[in-house]
Order: C-alpha cells, then sequence, then structure tokens
C-alpha cells in the first residue's frame, strides 16, 4: 500500500482498500536565539515532539491535516527565537512545535525545550536545544558558561549547529529539528527551525 508524506495543511483521504493506517505526527522545530554582546551566543531551539498512532479507518473517510510551520530564528542584537507550529491528523494525533532559544544576553541563556505529544500510541518529546553562552552573566560565584546553542534533535534527525566565529548558524535539518543559536560575527542571527511532517503508512 502507498506511504503518504504531508509536508503542508490539507485532507486525508482514506482508500476504499485500506482498513488501518499508522500515522506520525512531528512538530515544527523552533528558532534559536541571537547574538547578544561580545561572547554572547544564542541558545538553540527546541524540536517538535511526535506522536505515533495505528488508527481503524474502515469509518472514516476524511481527516484534517495540519502541519506545524517552522519558527524563525531570532534577529541580530539579543531576540529569542521563535516556537515552532504544532501538527495534527484530525483529533487522533497532535505533535506540539518546540520552544525558541534564549538570546545572549539573558542570564543564564538556555536552550528552548522540545514540544510535547499527545493522542499517540506513542508519544515522544522533541530534543531540548543546546545552551548558549553569557560571557558575563555570574549567580553566586557560578559562572554559566556552556558552549554554542545547537538545535534540539527530533524523531527524524538532527538539528542545526550553532554559529561560531565566521560560520553563521544553521537551519533544522530533519523534519521537526530546532535551528542553532547565533554567534556574533556572522550577523548574530539566530537560524530557524524546520516544519513538521506527518507520515501517514496505510495497510490493507
Amino acid at each position: 500500500m502507498p506511504n503518504i508524506l504531508c509536508k503542508n495543511p490539507g485532507s486525508f483521504f482514506s482508500p476504499s482498500s485500506s482498513f488501518d493506517v499508522v500515522t506520525s505526527v512531528t512538530g515544527a522545530g523552533a528558532g534559536g536565539g541571537s547574538y547578544g554582546a561580545a561572547n554572547d551566543m544564542g541558545a538553540g531551539g527546541g524540536a517538535g515532539a511526535t506522536a505515533i498512532k495505528l488508527i481503524d479507518v474502515t469509518s472514516i473517510s476524511t481527516v484534517t491535516v495540519n502541519v506545524g510551520a517552522g519558527g524563525a530564528g531570532g534577529a541580530a542584537a539579543a531576540n529569542a527565537g521563535t516556537g515552532g507550529g504544532g501538527s495534527s491528523f484530525g483529533s487522533h494525533a497532535t505533535g506540539n512545535g518546540g520552544s525558541g532559544g534564549m538570546h545572549g544576553n539573558y542570564g543564564q541563556t538556555y536552550g528552548g525545550g522540545g514540544g510535547s505529544a499527545s493522542g499517540g500510541d506513542i508519544n515522544l518529546e522533541g530534543g531540548s536545544g543546546g545552551n548558549g553562552q553569557e560571557n558575563t552573566y555570574n549567580d553566586g560565584g557560578t559562572d554559566y558558561r556552556p558552549s554554542h546553542g545547537m538545535g534540539g534533535v527530533s524523531y527524524w534527525g538532527g538539528g542545526g549547529r550553532g554559529g561560531i566565529y565566521n560560520l553563521a548558524a544553521q537551519a533544522g535539518q530533519a523534519y521537526g529539528s530546532g535551528g542553532g543559536g547565533g554567534s556574533g560575527s556572522n550577523s548574530g542571527a539566530g537560524a530557524a527551525g524546520k516544519a513538521g511532517i506527518v507520515y501517514v503508512e496505510e495497510y490493507a
């Protein structure tokens, strides 16, 4: 039986020859945060979650499919990334998008959290984005200086790398993955997260 890859919102029409489908619903990745000031690097965006569900479609003719858009990276000069949009397969399964990475002047420059999923037989949270770097933040003797922020990993694969001296942040690579955090030497902007996906496998 054919498999269907839904990259855009629309409708799924159940073939008369199918009895069951397995759908994998992944929310979109979030954008990475931008560079803030000297040596303050943005954090990576979180990945979208994935819900996997077996559905009996013998009494279902049409299902509305929503596919989340990837979150924008934070614009240069201390801006957080935008969260990713949610994806759904009707009311059966939902994968929420990840949260945006924080910018470099935030203090504790933490990566965006991964999205949550619901309705699936298996519900997988998205991976969190990597922490960024705040060069001057110190709290009670603790100096927060983690590495540049990588985008969160989704069910489908890896996120974008964080920016570094002569290399701009990279957008999310696999469906639903997060964008990398921005570096001050390459415009400073964070990179965008990757759009979500809805994958449907049909079985007679």
